[in-house]
């Protein structure tokens, strides 16, 4: 009867605990302080879907990209060379821009080089914010090769800090100048072009209207209005200043710059500076021969826009060349 008594007793107890448990909620306690901030820290208007949607915008971009020269081919391996990596290698060159360096102020090759993609031009991925898909930069380029000289267009900087030259043309010995294998400016020469600068001999040039009178040149020519990523100039923006035009050959300045070129090649080749295929032959020759050479590599293999970019200079240094050889 005892032990009966005990356990009723303990039973009433148990139960009066639940009850009291399923009473009334007391008043909230003082609020603790806030936990760290997650992995986005205080990014605002985060939606993947501000990109990741259904529309075609990024999908169109990308199947653009992949018909272009930053697209295609296989130029992208020689970023694993230190002298290539900072242009070459599309990672190679986030990396540089970042550290604000020069392609020339590189000091290691990228193991692992990408293609010249949306993460090469853009910030993806950095904020989570309606930031992402800002360019890497838009800051004036010094122009390594030519102390002092400055590139500033626009939007076009970010193109300027890889279409640039390499080289300057090499200072004569007893009027003499060495032919060498790869002879020239190396290739991506436009921001010179534009500026009026890189060419050889007794010519003086001026900055290009392309580049005194279009806003962020390289991106307003080579993208237009809907900022195609394919970078095909298209002629209907050529049009919003040149009415009326059919084709790139505005006031017959392209077929004037061949013209000049091909006879630049005709001389060249009969002084024996350059073979039937158009390649250098390595020598040493007169200083005018040389800047002739120089010359017509920069217009018809460097630059290639024959008088687009700047038809007064590139015309200039043609004439120039051809009455050196002569």
């Amino acid at each position: 009867m005892k032990k009966q008594t005990l356990f009723y007793a303990g039973l009433f107890m148990v139960l009066g605990l639940l009850l009291a448990a399923c009473g009334a909620q007391g008043p909230a306690g003082p609020q603790g302080e806030p936990g760290p901030a997650g992995p986005l820290g205080e990014a605002k208007d985060l939606s993947c879907t501000g990109c990741h949607n259904d529309s075609t915008v990024i999908t169109g971009m990308q199947t653009a990209w992949s018909t272009s020269l930053h697209g295609t081919g296989e130029v992208y391996v020689r970023g694993t060379n230190p002298a290539c990596a900072g242009c070459h290698s599309g990672g190679g060159f986030s990396e540089r821009i970042a550290a604000g360096l020069s392609w020339n102020e590189v000091e290691e090759g990228d193991p692992n080089p990408t293609r010249q993609d949306c993460r090469a031009c853009h910030q993806i991925h950095t904020t989570y914010t309606d930031a992402d898909f800002a360019l890497e930069t838009t800051d004036p380029v010094e122009i390594s090769a030519f102390a002092g000289q400055t590139f500033d267009g626009g939007l076009g900087n970010l193109c300027a800090n890889c279409h640039q030259p390499r080289r300057t043309f090499p200072e004569a010995v007893d009027g003499n100048v060495e032919i060498v294998d790869h002879f020239g400016l190396h290739y991506g020469v436009e921001a010179t072009m534009l500026l009026g600068i890189g060419g050889a001999g007794d010519v003086e040039g001026s900055l290009s209207p392309h580049a005194k009178e279009v806003e962020d040149t390289c991106v307003t020519c080579h993208m237009g209005e809907g900022r195609s990523h394919a970078f095909r100039p298209n002629v209907a923006t050529c049009q919003g200043c040149h009415e009326g035009a059919e084709n790139f050959d505005i006031n017959g300045v392209q077929t004037q710059v061949h013209e000049l070129a091909d006879e630049l090649e005709g001389l060249l080749i009969a002084k024996g500076v350059l073979d039937a295929e158009g390649s250098e032959i390595p020598s040493t020759v007169p200083e005018a021969y040389a800047a002739a050479l120089w010359n017509w590599i920069y217009l018809a293999h460097n630059d290639t826009s024959f008088g687009v970019h700047n038809s007064n200079y590139a015309i200039a240094l043609l004439e120039w060349s051809i009455a050196s050889l002569k």
